[in-house]
């Protein structure tokens, strides 16, 4: 960052005032609202905007559209209509905190930026607006684009809109950064709402498209155990990322839904090994079956979330900031899902059936372990 500004100062994380207009100053006041006056209406501009003004004419004006450093900026005097108690030293020290006066950087701004600024400092001596201006912009943002979206050296620009003589003069107010800005992206409160509902209503299309489809391949309680124990899963993981205020990103929606059908895929496992006990061994109980299914198919389930959780893990650790809320997503979730598709989806079914009293015909709990234990001295 140094490259960018003459004085030598660290201006990380700064905004180059010469790149900024009196909204831009204005925006940045705003949010940091040194003299409490953001909820307050003002029947002229917001003095916020009017010292953004001052600044830009200053700029513009006596500075001819460059400023050199914040030195000017200090000794300006601030004067805003409709607020009698006005604390220019308080504006002055967020303006200074904020800003930084150095070279326009090429591989950070847009095309109308740059006529904007070549216009402004006017380095030809052929007035704003000029043609010549208009094209050498264009002819920058071109050659950037076809240099992979970064200029390495000024010098280089030169083309037939671009001539020496201007490259030579704009070298004292503009320059060329390590890097650039290829594209951004901001989701407004609107846009994001909208994703928010679209993400509930998807992931409740798809927790009743997998009831209609267990409720017909087993029973309906069966479905509504699996249904309730996913949404347990979908509960439990954001409510951890609430706790520890993590960022609800797409990337961690997609991994909730992933969660869904993961999941919803153990559960299934466990069901499908209930079902083919229960025609097995009619005459014990569903508890005793239940608990054997469970048993059966405990190696499959932890030797499956096991390895996945590793690899999650792995992509926690070493697959940087991008990936990150997704992998933490799934490595809460795979914890959680296992657990309920043991512990929450299979006692939730028998709890149903016992409770309408459809598991009246089968044996009890402890008649079924004395027939097992009857077999097993059998079998000896």
């Amino acid at each position: 960052m140094q490259r960018l500004n003459p004085a030598g100062d660290i201006a990380a994380g700064k905004i180059n005032i010469n790149s900024v207009d009196a909204a831009g100053i204005e925006a940045e006041l705003r949010q940091v609202d040194p003299l409490n006056i953001k909820a307050q209406y003002f029947p002229s501009e917001h003095p916020y905007r009017q010292v953004g003004d001052q600044i830009i004419a200053l700029r513009n004006g006596p500075n001819k559209g460059f400023l050199q450093d914040m030195a000017p900026v200090q000794a300006l005097t601030l004067e805003v209509k409709d607020l009698p108690n006005f604390d220019g030293n308080k504006v002055k020290t967020v303006i200074l905190d904020r800003f930084y006066a150095g070279k326009i950087d090429l591989n950070l701004a847009g095309r109308s930026e740059i006529e904007e600024a070549l216009g402004r400092i006017d380095p030809l001596g052929v007035g704003a607006g000029s043609e010549t201006y208009t094209k050498a912009a264009q002819a920058i943002s071109d050659y950037r684009k076809n240099s992979s979206g970064v200029i390495t050296d000024i010098s280089l620009i030169q083309t037939q809109d671009v001539s020496a003589e201007l490259l030579e003069k704009m070298k004292a107010n503009f320059t060329e950064g390590n890097f650039a800005v290829i594209s951004a992206d901001v989701v407004g409160a609107v846009v994001g709402q909208d994703l928010r509902n679209r993400a509930i209503y998807v992931t409740l299309a798809a927790l009743a498209g997998m009831l209609v489809y267990i409720a017909f391949r087993f029973e309906w309680i069966y479905g509504v155990a699996a249904v309730l124990a996913v949404f347990h899963d979908i509960l439990i993981t954001l409510g951890i990322f609430a706790l520890f205020q993590w960022e609800i990103s797409l990337t961690v929606i997609a991994a909730l839904l992933t969660l869904v059908g993961y999941s919803m895929n153990d559960t299934i496992v466990i069901f499908d090994r209930i079902r083919e006990n229960v025609r097995l061994r009619r005459r014990d109980s569903l508890a005793q079956i239940a608990n054997d299914s469970i048993n059966q198919t405990l190696s499959r389930t932890v030797i499956t979330a096991g390895l996945t959780f590793i690899s999650v893990v792995a992509i926690v650790l070493f697959g940087g900031e991008v990936l990150r809320g997704f992998a933490l997503a799934l490595t809460i979730g795979i914890i959680i899902g296992t657990y309920s598709s043991i512990a929450v989806a299979s006692p939730m079914m028998l709890w149903w059936e016992y409770v309408t009293g459809r598991n009246k015909g089968r044996g009890r709990p402890g008649e079924a372990r004395a027939r097992a234990a009857e077999r097993t001295l059998a079998k000896v």
